[in-house]
């Protein structure tokens, strides 16, 4: 009978804990959970998208900015069939406000962004600017159904100066959005240069706004807000000026040029011909205009500073002359040009036809012997040469801050079994020595490489001082850099320094010439064809690379000229007018 008792005393409790549970769960937590959720129903938070930063020159000069103006935003819910004509009616105000857009298209954009689950107001205008927006905002604004909100449009003041390095914003994809939070909201980010790499700072951070609202979902009052930050402008090493002096320079030219800090690898001056408009695709390109630039030949939209793959042609022999004296060869070494090198069945001829005659170290630079190099690469081999061409930046990427950088073609054996599948031959290791065959490099490898032998250290070139590292140092005998050093200050100084008639600056600069061509040579034409008398899509790419003043060098200036033909006749006026600008500029204070 007690064990009974007992059991039943035991049952009652449980059931007395289990209701105690309950009541405790359905007055206190409950109350919380639901009050939860009581707030959901009447609070509305609204995200504030930042405004982008603007983008400076190294003085402060406006790259990209934001011009002001207004979006326009419809009423949601208004695509069942019964609400169709007064969507219809709404769009016809906006567009007898505004007869430049199509009525048809504002629907579709609004149908599209149209749904049971968006309760916010579908912007079917991005972008009115102010002045055509200001006369008509007291009518809009009037309009219940119609809301008219403050926007901005990228703008850049220079068009298209310095495009492949500013970039540009274009509208937000779904790909986008679904990887950047703040995309959905502003709408826009970086497609290319500057403005994707840095793209994250430069779109700022939301801010929100939490709104009490009734049943009708009208707001009542602000309870909390907090503005975007807007602390998201970026500078760049860019100077305006020289970059337009350049732009006037190389008018109707394709190629590439760069003016680099020696030392610390600031980049002040960086472009690529033919460039482009910013404010098209900021805007939304037509597709006449993207044909038009599409089947430009001289490839407008390639950002030839990083894209551009050049054979590099002798502006590489300071490289090639360094490894040979790094690997064993006598800087008293010398050899009796005579103008070709027969090898197997091949003949590889020197630039000159009748010959360098005794050429060593110093005057194989500054007159650019090709037969200096071919035997002297026999003596070292690929691998050898391959590898101190690594050393120096060649067949990888500089680490500039821009996106999609290449790294060009240092080649060796192991290259060509993996990439062609084919043995190696020694007339490549001959042709590699000058810079042609599958040798391949981009303007801003050769301005780092030139940068190395004006400072004894290799920088990582940079746009944003964020991006700085501190230069490489290399471990080559400074004695064989300085021969090197004396090679390229005769190229433009000396009497007989391919570049001296074309070298004018009034600052003593060093430099090396290079010729790379497009089209081989048949071994049968003895007599080659002057570049002038080629199809100009034949002509040979012109190169120099520059730097100065020589005795305490400060910048480098690195030049391509597509199909400009000889590299110092190209080419060399154009630098010397470079060095004398950074002068004028302040940046350069003695001329030797």
């Amino acid at each position: 009978m007690n064990y009974r008792l007992t059991f039943i005393y035991i049952f009652v409790g449980f059931i007395a804990v289990v209701l105690l549970s309950r009541v405790y769960f359905l007055s206190i937590k409950s109350n919380t959970y639901y009050e939860e959720l009581s707030k959901n129903n009447y609070i509305k938070k609204t995200y504030l998208a930042p405004t982008r930063g603007v983008i400076e020159d190294r003085n402060g000069e406006p790259l990209a900015l934001n011009q002001i103006g207004f979006s326009i935003l419809i009423k949601p819910h208004l695509r069942a069939d019964k609400y169709r004509e007064k969507l219809e009616k709404l769009i016809d105000i906006v567009v007898e406000q505004f007869p430049q857009y199509d009525k048809n298209k504002l629907i579709k954009d609004y149908l599209r962004e149209d749904s049971p689950y968006n309760h916010e107001f579908i912007k079917i205008i991005d972008y009115v600017p102010y002045e055509d927006i200001f006369s008509r905002y007291t009518f809009l604004a009037t309009q219940e159904d119609i809301r008219v909100e403050s926007s901005s449009k990228r703008y850049y003041p220079h068009k298209e100066l310095a495009a492949h390095v500013i970039g540009y914003v274009s509208r937000a994809s779904k790909l986008d959005v679904a990887n950047n939070e703040i995309a959905k909201y502003s709408g826009v980010v970086g497609k290319s240069g500057i403005e994707r790499y840095y793209n994250d700072k430069l779109q700022g951070t939301l801010g929100f706004k939490d709104t009490k609202v009734n049943a009708l979902n009208k707001e009542i009052e602000i309870i909390d807000e907090k503005e975007p930050s807007n602390d998201n402008n970026v500078r760049i090493t860019i100077d305006v000026n020289l970059q337009k002096y350049i732009q006037e320079l190389f008018i109707d030219r394709a190629g590439s040029v760069i003016v680099m800090d020696a030392n610390n690898g600031e980049i002040l001056a960086a472009a690529s011909f033919p460039e482009y408009d910013s404010n098209l695709f900021a805007r939304g390109i037509t597709q006449d205009e993207w044909n038009i630039m599409r089947n430009d030949f001289n490839h407008p939209f390639t950002n030839k500073i990083i894209n551009g793959l050049y054979p590099p042609g002798s502006v590489v022999k300071m490289g090639v002359a360094l490894s040979f004296l790094e690997n064993g060869i006598s800087d008293k070494f010398t050899v009796q040009c005579s103008g070709s090198l027969p090898i197997g069945n091949r003949n590889f001829r020197c630039w000159k036809t009748t010959g360098h005659g005794h050429i060593g170290f110093r005057s194989s630079i500054e007159q650019s012997c090709d037969d200096f190099y071919y035997k002297g690469s026999l003596k070292i081999g690929i691998g050898k040469m391959s590898a101190t061409l690594d050393k120096l930046g060649f067949g990888q990427k500089t680490g500039v801050d821009l996106h999609n950088e290449f790294i060009g073609i240092n080649p060796n054996k192991e290259w060509k079994e993996q990439r062609l599948k084919k043995p190696w031959y020694i007339g490549e290791t001959v042709i590699s020595s000058i810079g042609q065959g599958n040798m391949l490099t981009t303007p801003l490898q050769i301005a780092r490489f030139t940068a190395f032998f004006a400072s004894g250290k290799l920088p990582k070139p940079h746009f944003a001082k964020e991006a700085y590292e501190e230069p490489k140092e290399l471990d080559f005998k400074k004695e064989h850099i300085k021969l090197m050093q004396e090679g390229m200050f005769d190229v433009a100084n000396s009497p007989s320094g391919t570049a001296r008639r074309y070298i004018n600056s009034k600052v003593k600069i060093a430099a090396k010439t290079g010729t790379a061509q497009v089209v081989s040579i048949p071994q049968s034409e003895k007599v080659r064809m002057k570049e002038s008398e080629l199809e100009y899509f034949q002509r040979s790419h012109a190169w120099i690379t520059a730097y100065g003043p020589y005795k305490n060098p400060k910048y480098v200036v690195t030049i391509v000229q597509e199909h400009g033909g000889g590299g110092g006749s190209a080419t060399g006026g154009v630098a010397s007018r470079i060095f004398d600008k950074l002068y004028e500029l302040g940046y350069i204070t003695e001329l030797e």
